[in-house]
């Protein structure tokens, strides 16, 4: 018991920016990594299979996003009710969350093969399918849907073992993941000449030894819940509590995936194969430059929330404060280096010289409000860590979906192609005032906490 109570003391005691360092850096190298092997992917099917196969792994992103909403609404739900429990030292609790999860990837994971598998043609369409894409796509998802259990259960997992305190063996699990993706890829796709069919087997393959790793954790004994047969039956009232919890994760990413579907269809319609393909190349440069973002957002949540709940508000504002500071100087730097370089980093996924003109135009286009978004992700993340997880929601949907979907829609009537992409920096902008007018107020509550303490 000395190792959590010595991490408690540190999320009360230590310097504030050592210490969103030390939490952090765990998840900003796992979430780098994992969409680094969405980048292996797409380069190495741009350099092989051209535009149509990027195309196809841009219809097939919100479709594995919608894959990893139910992984984490378990992952997610599971670990709040487990790390609460260990807190409370009600040990059966926590034993019996554990045991249901598991149930829970079984069920679900299984389910979400099966049913995607049977509609996978209607999905294809719904997310943006050309006649021209949907062969490729189909041959990617195919694959992908067929090990859906093995990527639930990676994804949702690794929530599980950062809620025991073991940050460190969940970034090795996503890292594994990742290197071995990057090593299979090439020889699937080249060595063995199977296209993009070999960049779904890598992936599967890249999860399934991902699995086995995090299955051994727990078979070993190296986790602290010792689960028996018994705690693997579904107590229905588990159930509600986990998937009532994960709900917020859940809502977040099927967000992202209708805005994925309403773009692919727009983009189809104004500007065709090779405009998804160029956005389908800009979203997997955008998504490595947010993930350290939301490594600072997930490595702030336990000092603020620490700190708030033992009245340090002066701590709490720090660790915000820091967090915004780290994300802002950090999308400031990927918004210079993306705007010089933006050709030669996306010639990297494709020598083909219309794909590549049209992907640096649209670029340069939605990278320009990029230094508004890391205090977004922060702001999302004190709402998360201090429970207020209607207005985390509402944050959630207000840049991706209420903003964003409308100004797809309508822009492009008057600007055409180009209406979309502009769609991108103005919904930044407009999302990041309200964020910004929401934060402020936010710390109007914690100064007025912190004079009562004071006069208290």
């Amino acid at each position: 018991m000395e190792k959590p109570k010595k991490k408690q003391n540190e999320l009360g005691t230590k310097k504030i920016k050592k210490l969103l360092l030390k939490q952090s850096l765990p998840s900003i190298i796992g979430l780098v990594s994992m969409s680094l092997y969405n980048v292996v992917d797409t380069i190495f099917i741009g350099q092989s299979v051209g535009t149509v196969g990027i195309a196809a792994l841009a219809i097939a992103a919100p479709i594995q996003m919608i894959i990893i909403a139910i992984a984490q609404t378990m992952g997610i739900g599971a670990s709040s009710i487990i790390s609460r429990a260990l807190g409370e030292k009600n040990h059966s609790k926590a034993k019996s969350a554990l045991g249901n999860f598991f149930t829970l990837v079984l069920i679900l994971g299984l389910g979400t093969s099966i049913l995607g598998l049977i509609f996978l043609k209607p999905l294809e369409l719904i997310f943006g399918a050309t006649t021209t894409i949907l062969p490729y796509a189909n041959d990617y998802l195919t694959i992908i849907f067929s090990g859906a259990i093995f990527m639930c259960f990676t994804a949702a997992v690794s929530n599980i073992i950062r809620a025991e305190g073991n940050a460190k063996f969940a970034m090795a699990i996503m890292l594994t993941s990742t290197i071995f993706n990057i090593i299979l890829d090439p020889i699937l796709i080249f060595g063995f000449n199977m296209g993009i069919k070999g960049a779904a087997i890598a992936t599967v393959i890249a999860q399934i030894i991902s699995s086995i790793l995090a299955l051994q954790y727990f078979i070993s004994g190296k986790n602290h819940i010792k689960i028996s047969l018994k705690d693997l039956k579904i107590k229905i009232k588990t159930v509600k509590e986990i998937l009532a919890i994960g709900a917020s994760s859940l809502t977040r990413h099927s967000a992202g995936s209708i805005q994925q579907a309403i773009l692919n269809h727009s983009l189809g319609f104004y500007g065709g194969d090779i405009a998804i393909a160029a956005i389908g190349i800009i979203f997997r440069l955008l998504m490595v430059t947010l993930m350290p973002m939301v490594g600072f957002s997930l490595g702030m949540q336990p000092i603020l929330g620490f700190n708030y709940g033992a009245n340090k508000i002066k701590r709490a504002k720090q660790a915000i404060l820091y967090s915004i500071r780290s994300t802002t100087i950090f999308s400031v730097i990927t918004f210079i280096i993306v705007m010089i370089f933006t050709r030669p980093i996306l010639s990297v996924f494709t020598s083909e010289k219309a794909l590549l003109d049209l992907a640096t135009h649209a670029a340069r286009i939605i990278f320009i409000m990029t230094p508004l978004i890391g205090f977004q992700m922060i702001t999302n993340g004190v709402y998360q860590a201090l429970g207020k997880s209607v207005k985390a929601i509402i944050l959630s949907l207000l840049r991706q979906l209420i903003i964003l979907v409308p100004l797809i829609l309508i822009l492009p009537m008057f600007l055409d192609l180009d209406g979309i992409f502009i769609a991108f920096p103005i919904s930044d902008l407009l999302a990041g005032i309200i964020t910004a007018w929401m934060l402020f107020h936010e710390f109007k509550i914690f100064n007025k906490k912190e004079q009562q303490l004071q006069k208290a």
